[in-house]
């Protein structure tokens, strides 16, 4: 039997001791009293908890609930608050009394964490204000700019499983951070010994009111014209979120019908008892709403992940003859389509990450407007300059970044319900300008798969061996240039990643995931259409070329 290293001990009574929570204090005691009993199970659970503090970065802090450095508990939330405040005084423009405007979403603890982070802000000398309830992120994000705040914390794991928490960092901008104020933050937050010696403040902070919603659903319904078409029957599902309410209130606010909520899924749920993974990506999150649509009379199906910021979508697809979830890639060019049909100015500028489609660059160019594209996230094109319209694949669109810089699946639920009822008046259908897009830029077929890892030190192991073994082709298509994104390549920051671009056009984007344990492929072929009429041929052929690139990257990233 391996021993116990009496270090690791040494350090879990350490940080049991130093722990302001009773719960987090009982299971780490216990699991302690496990390993000193002999048990290998215990021990591995407890090295994993002590393996290092949960790393703070672009994308704040997210893992999973529990006790230890390692996982999220107030213990580590108090240590990262204080070295926020920290790094917000540090600042010349916050001061020694800091703004800071705080929401959290309905998980498990997430009240709790935002109200440590106020006790934190307000001991510390600065302002909180925390919003009146769990509401979707988007509403945070509209709040640090609208209240005029130094900084903004939202407490949410977005769509990861139940099990996780997290907490995402804005700046007074309204962006989320990036380097170098993530490692600036995360030192002052290393600089914490003890959360026990954090001061926290008994009360002092400001609960806002509901007019602060109020504002926010005034704002965004500006997205859309008021003269357009309304006539739209919507079934939305908030995946056991918190976007329902807010969602129904903006639809209600812009002249459109409420959209029919999922009743299994509309009322906010930390443990989201009906589907395997509360994202709209994953397969089957949207069954429900999907069957709902088939039942009763309905244009179209929209489905936000647990927090609102990202918006899905589903339509009728008379090629099917049912229902199917329309990719990201086909969200963003329709809507950077509509944009374009309601008027661009000159100095307007496209966004969206390397990761997702060309289309929207194709787009801009026939609209004579700039496209820019950006590493991965939020927190790169929503600081694009001049940024109209931004988007990412994985369901993420900024569609007002005047009022918003981040990513908003309720503005952009507004905005495609527009160009749907906007299609319907004309006895047309989101597939039919899907259609026209292919036509007229060929058609971009895009896909993506995960190779997710149990052992985060084996994504280093397979990109190491895709960088000394580099592809030469992929699917009998030579690979023309391979570019390592670590080196910056393209004007870009650098970041961990390899992009190969193909003899025929395609192009195959392998990169960590930056929240969640796995590594991504994203893959993208384009076919052109001579005519209308060779649309179908032309799909087909995309879809055969995307298969076989997918099918051999799919051998080439499969881990031992």
């Amino acid at each position: 039997m391996t021993e116990t290293s009496p270090d690791l001990l040494a350090a879990a009574r350490a940080w049991r001791d130093d722990d302001p929570d009773a719960t987090t204090r009982r299971e780490l005691d216990a699991l302690i009293n496990r390993v000193e009993a002999g048990s290998a199970e215990a021990r591995d659970d407890l090295a994993d908890r002590f393996s290092g503090m949960l790393e703070f970065g672009t994308a704040g802090l997210r893992g999973a609930l529990g006790a230890g450095p390692n996982r999220m508990n107030r213990s580590v939330v108090i240590r990262a608050a204080a070295g926020l405040v920290a790094f917000l005084k540090s600042e010349g423009d916050a001061g020694s009394s800091p703004l800071v405007v705080i929401g959290f979403d309905a998980r498990y603890n997430s009240d709790v964490f935002a109200r440590d982070t106020a006790a934190v802000v307000v001991a510390a000398g600065g302002r909180a204000l925390v919003l009146p309830k769990p509401l979707p992120t988007p509403v945070l994000a509209f709040a640090i700019r609208h209240l005029g705040a130094d900084a903004g914390v939202m407490v949410t794991a977005s769509h990861n499983p139940p099990q996780d928490n997290g907490y995402k960092v804005y700046l007074g901008d309204g962006s989320q951070i990036v380097p170098p104020s993530d490692e600036q933050i995360a030192a002052h937050i290393a600089a914490v010994r003890s959360a026990a010696g954090v001061p926290l403040a008994p009360d002092g902070w400001e609960t806002l009111g509901e007019s602060l919603v109020q504002d926010y659903v005034d704002a965004v319904v500006t997205v859309v014209d008021p003269d357009s078409p309304r006539d739209l029957n919507c079934v939305h599902t908030s995946l056991h979120g918190v976007g329902h309410g807010t969602v129904a209130a903006a639809f209600v606010r812009a002249g459109f019908p409420a959209p029919t909520p999922v009743d299994e899924q509309a009322v906010p749920d930390p443990d989201f008892p009906t589907v395997a993974f509360p994202n709209p990506e994953e397969r089957g999150a949207i069954d429900l709403a999907l069957a709902q649509a088939r039942s009763q009379s309905c244009d179209l199906v929209i489905a936000n992940d647990p927090d609102a910021d990202r918006c899905a979508a589903a339509v009728l697809d008379p090629v099917l003859g049912d229902w199917r979830m329309l990719r990201g890639d086909e969200v963003g060019a329709l809507l950077g389509a509509h944009l374009v049909s309601r008027g661009v100015h000159r100095d307007d500028v496209f966004a969206n990450s390397i990761v997702s489609s060309r289309l929207l660059a194709a787009i801009a160019a026939a609209a004579g407007i700039r496209h820019e594209e950006t590493l991965t996230g939020f927190k790169w094109i929503s600081r694009v300059p001049g940024l109209r319209y931004g988007y990412e694949e994985a369901l993420g669109y900024c569609v007002a970044p005047h009022l918003v810089r981040d990513k908003d699946g309720i503005s952009a639920a507004l905005l495609l319900a527009e160009l749907a009822a906007t299609l319907k008046s004309a006895g047309r259908s989101l597939t039919d300008l899907l259609d026209d897009l292919a036509v007229a830029h060929g058609v971009h077929a895009t896909d993506s798969f995960s190779v997710r890892v149990s052992d985060l030190s084996q994504i280093d192991v397979l990109m190491g061996r895709l960088r000394d073994a580099p592809a030469t082709s992929v699917a009998g298509i030579a690979v023309v240039r391979l570019d390592d994104l670590a080196a910056g390549e393209g004007g870009l920051p650098p970041t961990e990643g390899l992009r190969y671009h193909l003899a025929d056009d395609s192009r195959i984007i392998v990169r960590p995931s930056g929240t969640e344990p796995k590594v991504k492929v994203y893959l993208e072929v384009i076919e052109p259409v001579p005519g209308a009429a060779e649309l179908a041929t032309a799909r087909a052929a995309a879809a055969a070329r995307l298969g076989a690139i997918r099918d051999e990257f799919v051998q080439l990233t499969a881990l031992p």
